[in-house]
């Protein structure tokens, strides 16, 4: 069985469907990029997979050994987010499950921080890192809820081309080397295209579920990469 299913799944947004019957499998190994236009349902469909926002109908089943609160999910970034005072390794930590920091806890934390490449911030302030460094911070957290199903939200959006190609060289590893399922909502369609092995387009017209090279070919496709190649 896929690690989440949906069969026929409708999220509504304020009271208004905005995902319509979505029929979905996310299977262990996958690396799946969501992209569309703005307003098509991209952030009402993550909620949805997160158990925020219950669909208005149809259904959302998991299977494979995942249970929904061990999905690792890094939301897109805020201000606020960006100032929040803590030290790295208590942002790092506090992604992981249950009240107390037992000894394995302490040593998987570490070994994520060593992984993503900023163990030797363990204890400088969260609120003083560069972008990108605070990115591998929250990935860290991320990663702590899971091992099987990584959920990202705009992972690279405010960061600069280079730290953005190491943001998608990092995810690449984590998903190629440590074998985990990636879920990725990017405005970046030519990086979905070049990192994914399926996209799903949502769109208010329809929507497109398929390989990149299918999407590239596909009515949708051709007419979002005619418009719009590398903004939603």
């Amino acid at each position: 069985m896929a690690l989440i299913t949906c069969e026929k799944a409708t999220f509504a947004y304020e009271g208004v469907p905005v995902v319509k019957e979505l029929d979905l499998k996310i299977e262990r190994g996958q690396y799946l990029c969501i992209v569309g236009e703005n307003g098509s349902g991209k952030s009402t469909l993550v909620k949805g997979l997160l158990g925020l926002l219950r669909p208005v109908s149809g259904k959302v089943l998991f299977g494979d050994g995942l249970r929904q609160n061990e999905i690792g999910y890094l939301p897109q970034r805020t201000d606020a987010q960006s100032d929040f005072p803590a030290s790295v390794w208590e942002v790092a930590s506090s992604g992981c499950h249950g009240l107390w920091m037992t000894a394995r806890k302490r040593e998987k934390v570490r070994e994520l921080l060593k992984l993503l490449g900023v163990a030797h911030l363990e204890k400088h302030s969260f609120a003083r890192l560069s972008g990108g460094q605070q990115q591998r911070v929250l990935l860290a957290r991320a990663l702590c809820a899971t091992s099987s199903l990584l959920l990202l939200d705009e992972p690279v959006a405010g960061l600069d081309p280079l730290v953005t190609r190491e943001m998608y060289d990092v995810i690449r590893m984590l998903h190629k080397e440590q074998g985990l399922t990636v879920v990725m909502i990017s405005h970046d369609v030519q990086a979905a295209m070049q990192e994914a092995d399926c996209i799903l387009h949502l769109s208010n017209g329809g929507s497109f579920y398929g390989t990149p090279f299918e999407y590239r070919h596909s009515e949708l496709g051709l007419r979002f990469f005619g418009g719009c190649c590398c903004h939603e």
